[in-house]
């Protein structure tokens, strides 16, 4: 099947200056998503944009190929071929197709307000991309969100440990003789073993303090767990960076091939351009014969691999979401619309952008295009690897704090039993008695931590 066909309606009856009441010959281009072949019937974006153009006006059309199978281009004589070239031999009332609006079309031919606006880019395969690598590339398996979670349960968890070492009798009975191992210090330090799986010890010796630890060693192994294999999956991904971002590198580069639809508006405009790296691009492609005739040519062969196809981003953008192995250019140059094209003088061609002026503005044009260009590509296994947001893990985060509140009342409870009895052999309130307790404790905590602090710079 040919790359570049279109399709023409043939008229049956035109009407004088009304253009709701006959039918007209319409020009279709063949191009994936403009106009395509369902079975035998035909569907597109400009089919449906055609059908909603006829809704609102009122006319009836038919279809048939266009003969040479152009967008619309003038020989070396000065005539034209293609789509433009029926439209001016008044061989076709409309032409509606992805046709650029261009100063040389429009002296010719009477041309609708754009209904799409694009710019001209480059596809290529990714298999000439380099990855980029990046010095944090570690932080990517986890979203920010997620990375602040993991920071703050490890500040409340070493903080628990520490509380729940301070207040548990079963970690030291006597705080005056007793030596405490669970510093602030070595809490932070015993909670960073358990997350690189070595552990560190001394390890808690109460219920309160296992609690806790066997929480923060379950939220630690099914966190390291979602970690690695996403970070897995993202090493896996398919997913590069072209190393060629804009036109100036692609002209700078001679080891990837590059070229456009030969005689198309793209052409001409590298061909007219007075910019150098634009006239370098036209020039190579001149010299090395590498233009194409059709845009499913200029894919097939970015596909293969070695070359870059330039063209419209509406035409390139449907082609990187069909085919996994492209990618488009970041850089978008020489913004253009497309246009609807009619005879001069042509009497429809006012209701016509109206019309499109119409369906731009109650949003069915942005409608059409996002139901065309809907991407059909995902890498082998499913969508794209994300990074790990929270909430998809707040069940791990909601059971660690369950943990820590948990340990830290048993550990009350421990210390609250114990001054009970203290309270009954010495005849006290069991309050008073339990807040000595904590007060001792606490304060013999700071104590031991200046003593230690005073010896180390002795030392």
């Amino acid at each position: 099947m040919k790359a570049l066909i279109g399709l023409v309606v043939c008229a049956v009856a035109l009407l004088s200056g009304c253009c709701t009441a006959g039918k007209y010959i319409h020009i279709y281009h063949k191009q994936e998503p403009f106009t395509m072949t369902q079975g035998s019937e035909l569907e597109g974006y400009c089919i449906d944009l055609l059908a909603e153009i006829a809704k609102k006006l009122g006319f009836k059309y038919e279809v048939h190929l266009v003969k040479d199978g152009k967008y619309g281009r003038q020989d070396e004589s000065g005539n034209w071929l293609g789509m433009i070239g029926e439209v001016v031999r008044g061989e076709a009332d409309l032409a509606v197709a992805p046709l650029t609006l261009t100063a040389t079309r429009e002296l010719s031919v009477e041309m609708s307000t754009p209904f799409m606006q694009t710019g001209v880019g480059f596809i290529l395969s990714k298999d000439l991309g380099s990855e980029e690598s990046h010095f944090v590339s570690f932080l990517f398996p986890f979203s920010t969100e997620m990375w602040v979670g993991v920071l703050m349960a490890f500040l409340v968890t070493g903080l628990c440990i520490y509380l729940v070492a301070r207040i548990s009798p079963c970690e030291w009975a006597d705080p005056e003789t007793d030596e405490h191992s669970f510093t602030l210090l070595h809490s932070f330090w015993y909670i960073t073993g358990a997350l690189t799986l070595q552990g560190a010890g001394p390890h808690p010796k109460g219920l309160s303090g296992r609690i806790i630890s066997a929480i923060w060693w379950v939220f630690a192994v099914v966190l390291l767990a979602c970690y690695f294999s996403n970070f897995n999956t993202m090493l896996r991904s398919d997913t590069k960076h072209v190393s060629v971002m804009n036109f100036d590198e692609l002209a700078r580069q001679d080891v990837i091939d590059y070229g456009t639809v030969e005689g198309g508006s793209t052409f001409n405009f590298f061909k007219n351009s007075n910019n150098p790296t634009y006239r370098s691009i036209f020039q190579h492609m001149e010299r090395k014969k590498s233009c194409v005739r059709s845009v499913e040519e200029g894919n097939r062969r970015a596909q293969e691999g070695n070359y870059a196809f330039i063209g419209e981003a509406a035409s390139l953008d449907i082609a990187v979401a069909r085919y996994c192995n492209l990618i488009r250019s970041s850089e978008l140059i020489a913004m253009r619309g497309y246009s609807i094209a009619a005879p001069l003088g042509s009497p429809m061609m006012k209701n016509i952008t109206v019309a499109i002026l119409q369906l731009s503005e109650s949003g069915e044009l942005a409608y059409l295009q996002s139901k065309w260009w809907a991407n059909s590509c995902m890498p082998e296994g499913g969508q794209a690897p994300q990074a790990l947001q929270a909430h998809l893990l707040r069940g791990l985060f909601m059971l660690l704090a369950l943990g820590c509140g948990l340990g830290l009342l048993i550990a009350l409870l421990e210390l609250a039993s114990k001054a009970r009895d203290q309270a009954k052999d010495q005849k006290k309130s069991c309050c008073s008695v339990l807040s000595a307790e904590l007060s001792q404790r606490f304060r013999s905590g700071r104590a031991n931590a200046g003593t230690e602090t005073s010896e180390k710079s002795k030392a």
